[in-house]
């Protein structure tokens, strides 16, 4: 029983068909690269593949002295996607977070206008400061 699994495993294993794993891809060359780290925590790299792939980006350390020290980056990257479609993304990370920007990355839709113009009267016209102190009301 053992001998009849294992041949069954050898014979699935040596049938398989990778070709869609292991692509041209997989042995791109490097072209270039480059990496800089300065001792306060500063840095950049950049980078290309044979394949047309490319990245770089750079990162800066900010308000190293407060207790609130936080690194800010930003960079890039191209490359083809498997459909033929150039993909290029840009972004930014700071203290307000990751933004990334590129064509292929969908976008949220629209605020409808009646929610924009309740938001506005909303900004318009703050509760009154008792209510704000007071909370909500307990039910019950």
């Amino acid at each position: 029983m053992k001998f009849l699994v294992l041949l069954a495993v050898a014979v699935a294993y040596a049938s398989a068909d990778v070709s869609h794993v292991v692509k041209d891809d997989f042995h791109a060359p490097i072209v270039s690269s480059s990496f800089d780290i300065e001792p306060q925590g500063d840095y950049k790299f950049a980078y290309e593949t044979g394949n047309g792939i490319y990245g770089q980006g750079a990162g800066v350390l900010k308000n190293a002295n407060s207790e609130y020290p936080y690194l800010e980056a930003s960079g890039g990257f191209k490359y083809t996607s498997p459909e033929g479609q150039p993909i290029e993304l840009t972004y930014v990370a700071d203290e307000n977070g990751y933004k990334p920007s590129g064509s292929h990355l969908p976008v949220p839709p629209a605020i409808p206008e009646a929610i924009v113009r309740s938001l506005e009267y909303i900004a318009a016209h703050p509760p009154p400061a008792d209510v704000v102190k007071a909370g909500p009301a307990k039910l019950g």
